[in-house]
Formats: C-alpha cells, structure tokens, sequence
C-alpha cells in the first residue's frame, strides 16, 4: 500500500513540474507579446512587421491558455497558488527588459521563439492534462455533493410521509369506527346507564390479567385473537374493559394537562400510570401495545422473577438503539441529579409490572411530579410516552429475555426469520403498521392471519387484507 501511494506521489508531482513549466513558458510568451508590441522603428525590415504579428498571435493565442491555467491553479491548491505568484514575478523581472529590446531583435529571436512556442504546445497538452483531471475530481467532488444531498433531502420526505400515514385514519378504520358508533347508538336502550359489576373472575391474582389502552378496535382485536389462540388455557386469561370515573384533573396532573388546552398529551397512553388504581385487587398485570402479535403463551410471564422491580421490559440500548440522554433533556439540573444520562433505556410493547411493588414504591406520586415538572414540555416531548416511563422506573426496571419480544416489525425490513419465529411477542412499533397500506409485505400476513375478514363490518368497509 505503501509504495502504491508514492507511485502516486510521484506522478501527481511530475504533473505539477510539467504545469510549471508550461505556465512559466507561456508566460514567458506572453511577455514578448507585450515587449515586441511596445516598440518599434522604421528602419526595420520590411518582413518584419508579417513575422512579429505571426509571433504575437501565436504569444497571445498561448497567453490566454496561460490565463486560463492560472485562474484554474488559484483554485486548486496552496501549492498551485504559490506557484502563480512564482509566474507573476518572473512575468515583472522580463517586462522590465523593455526598454532594451527593439523590433530588430525580431530576426534574432523569431527562431528561438518559434521552436519555444513548439515545446510550450507539448508542456501545455502534458497540464492540460493534470489541470483536467483535478477538474473533474472536483467537478465529481460537487456531483456526489449534490447527490447525497438530494438524497438526504428524498429521506426526510419519506420519514415525513410516512409520520403522516402512521398518524392518519386509514378510510376503512374510519368507516369501521362509525358503523360500530351507529350501531350502538341504534342500541342505545339495550345498554343500560350503570357499568355491569365485573364478575369476580376479573379481580383474581390467580388468573392472567392484561391492559391494552387503545382507541384502535381492529388493531386491539389482534392482540386479543393472537393472545387467545397462543394461551395453553385461554379461559385463565383475562382483559376487561372498563371505564376509570376516579380519573379527574384533580387526582391527575394529566387531565388537568388536557383541560388547561395542552393537545401534545395522549391520554390513552398515559393511562398506564395508574394501573394500581385500576386493578387494585391485582399483584401482577401484563401490559400490551396495540401494534403487537402474540405468537407463543404469555402464561410464563406470571412465573418471572422481577427481583422486587416494578417493571419487567425489553432493554434497547444495543446495536443502534437509545439510552436515557436520547430521549430525556439533560441540560435540566433537576434531571442530571437524579438520571443518569448512559442508562439502558427499555420499551413498551409488553411488559410486566408488579402492582404492589409499584404501590411499595409510589410510582404514581412520582409520575405526578415529573408531570407537572415538565408542565411546559422542556424535559421531554409530551406526545411520547415513553420518557415518561423510563423516568418514573428508573432503578426500578428488571431486563426481560429477548426471545419473549421482538421489535422493529414497522420499521426495520431485515429482521431474521428465525428471530421472528422464535419470540413470544412481535411488535409492528415504528410507522409501517400492519393495517397500513405502508406496512412491509413480508411482515404483514403475520398480523392479518389474526383478522376476522368475514366479519359483516370489515365486509362493508372494504379493509384490503
């Protein structure tokens, strides 16, 4: 490698020698040009005048070659700078001889100029050239330039587009949320005004309990259809759905939040903070998103060891994935007292909590104060929740084995099969979701395997799965 890059050397300097010299002969033409025009006598010869305009055409033609070389040589490097100063002086040194030259010398020199304009043609082919090929790298320079900012520019788009389609209702959703709004309000005396009494199955500890907080009716039926068919005995699993009354703006910074005009809030996201309230009868409750799949029994994860941790999660600080500095605002004192920057960061998607260690720990009451500390969004972005989370169980966070979630479905197209097929839990987080015209086909049989497509309401909305 070594002596490739010295060949290389070499030759780039040889280059420079032979555009040096071209440059200091054209100068050197060009000063004739100036001198042998400058001055003049009647006695001269009456060829003289043919020969000295032949010689200064032939001077002026190299001379602008000289200019063109010289303004090129400014641009290129330091070197090639210095090197036009070294011409421009040496230019001087012969337009001072001027005045000792005169039309006769013309007979003189006419030979020795002509054989110089010869060998200044073959030095100015050799710059020619060396000065074109640093033309083109550079001009190849600017095209890559150009090109990877346009590409920079046609990924921001994409990532933009497709931030569109994840936030929008798809046509179909949308169609499928109203029919089942019509038919309840078609229903409306058949509902009765009390929420039923849950039947005391629903505040066992003995049986599996989940929470899916969601405003998605097809995309929770998955997970629940995905969840039923993988359990060993689905009867032993239980997900109610219910309504919350004790949830006002004065027992939530949340709603208060909501109330005083703060949109940025999801409220359904950020419901999961009050799981203890919710289930207060319960030790230990699975929390799933909306986006996942289950594949395998989530009875084991009744059986995890949570070490007296709150919280049971996937870790994402490997490979290209976040810590805490990524997703929480670090330049706040109250923050760099209490959190550490490097932290493993974790995700949602499922996780398991232990409800009296939560109680234990009063991760509420935690929640309420990071809330109404970032009241004015300063110490993380209030549409995420997930900062949220790993603040309120920071040291309160058991890793979960990696083969009971796999991430990515919506966003990353070159995850293993094997990964895939071997996890409990597939997620679809990111912006490719499966109800998406957007999402990855290779991935999307897996979520709509779970659809009831001869359900009347899907018939009508024309969901194309």
């Amino acid at each position: 490698m070594a002596g490739g890059g010295g060949g290389g050397g070499g030759r780039a300097s040889a280059q420079r020698r032979a555009a040096l010299a071209a440059l200091i002969t054209l100068l050197l033409l060009a000063s004739l040009a100036f001198l042998l025009s400058a001055t003049g006598t009647a006695s001269a010869p009456n060829s003289a005048p043919f020969r000295l305009a032949a010689i200064r055409r032939h001077a002026e033609d190299h001379a602008a070659v000289l200019a063109a070389y010289a303004a090129q040589a400014r641009k290129l490097s330091a070197a090639s700078a210095s090197q036009t100063e070294s011409f421009l002086s040496i230019s001087g040194h012969l337009s001072s001889l001027s005045s000792r030259i005169s039309l006769s010398t013309v007979a003189l020199l006419e030979k020795e100029t002509r054989g110089q304009i010869k060998r200044a043609r073959a030095l100015a082919g050799a710059a020619k050239e060396a000065f074109d090929t640093q033309s083109k790298i550079q001009k190849l320079s600017d095209t890559v330039f150009a090109v990877d900012q346009q590409l920079l520019r046609a990924r921001r788009a994409g990532l933009l587009n497709s931030r569109i389609a994840a936030g929008s209702t798809p046509k179909s959703l949308h169609c499928l949320v109203m029919r089942l709004l019509e038919a309840r309000l078609a229903n409306a005396s058949a509902i009765p005004d009390d929420p039923p009494v849950p039947p005391p199955q629903f505040t066992d500890p003995a049986l599996y309990h989940y929470a899916i907080f969601s405003d998605n009716v097809l995309a929770v039926s998955v997970v629940v259809a995905s969840a039923a068919r993988a359990a060993a005995e689905p009867a032993r699993h239980l997900l109610a759905v219910s309504d919350f009354p004790f949830l006002n703006a004065s027992a939530s910074p949340v709603i208060r939040q909501i109330e005083d005009g703060n949109r940025d809030v999801p409220l359904l996201d950020y419901l999961r903070f009050y799981l203890p309230e919710m289930f207060p009868a319960l030790r230990r409750v699975v929390l799933l998103e909306d986006d996942v799949v289950v594949q395998r029994d989530l009875a084991g994860l009744w059986r995890v060891d949570l070490g007296g941790k709150v919280n049971a999660a996937l870790e994402t600080c490997f490979g290209g994935f976040r810590r805490y500095g990524k997703h929480i605002n670090f330049s706040d004192p109250a923050v760099q007292e209490r959190f550490n920057p490097r932290a493993c960061a974790w995700s949602y998607g499922l996780n398991v909590f232990d409800l009296q260690a939560w109680r234990r720990d009063q991760c509420t009451q935690r929640f309420h104060q990071l809330m109404e500390m970032n009241e004015n969004g300063t110490l993380w972005d209030p549409a995420s929740v997930l900062p949220a989370g790993l603040m309120t169980f920071y040291g309160s966070t058991r890793p979960l084995d990696k083969s009971w979630h796999v991430m990515g479905l919506g966003y990353n197209p070159h995850i293993r099969p094997e990964d895939i097929k071997g996890a409990a839990v597939i997620h679809f987080n990111g912006n490719m979701k499966p109800w998406l015209d957007v999402a990855f086909n290779q991935y999307k049989h897996l979520w709509t395997k779970y659809v009831d497509t001869e359900m009347e309401f899907l018939t009508l909305c024309n969901f194309g799965l």
